[in-house]
């Protein structure tokens, strides 16, 4: 399966650039697989670049987990993150993939000197 990069995914989630649109869906369509770097730094373009809310970065990443053309990295592991960041938006993203990244790899807990970040489950504020 070929990867794709946040600009790809940038393009099929806006539609900002009609061509590049068209382009990304047709690569996009024929299987991708999508690392977490490349969903942190598209969760991240979308919030800094096209405004987008919480609301509206947890519907991208879930139509991302619906696409059965779509392969996350440990998409158990985005859903329980999407999960924890519907929740608590105010953490973003990043943070609640960080901490399901390190549940999964059984090394709980994540020290953190985030004191959001240290109320989820399995952190520890330093």
């Amino acid at each position: 399966m070929r990867a794709v990069d946040t600009n790809v995914l940038v393009r099929l989630i806006t539609g900002d650039d009609e061509r590049q649109a068209v382009v990304a869906e047709a690569f996009v369509n024929r299987g991708v697989w999508i690392s977490h770097v490349v969903l942190v730094e598209t969760a991240w373009v979308l919030r800094r670049a096209y405004k987008l809310d919480d609301a509206g970065i947890a519907a991208a990443i879930e139509m991302l987990l619906n696409q059965e053309a779509v392969s996350l990295q440990d998409a158990d592991v985005v859903t329980s993150a999407l999960d924890q960041y519907r929740l608590r938006p105010s953490l973003g993203f990043s943070d609640c993939l960080v901490i399901e990244i390190a549940r999964k790899a059984g090394h709980l807990p994540l020290g953190t000197f985030d004191k959001n970040l240290a109320k989820l489950d399995g952190a520890e504020r330093l």
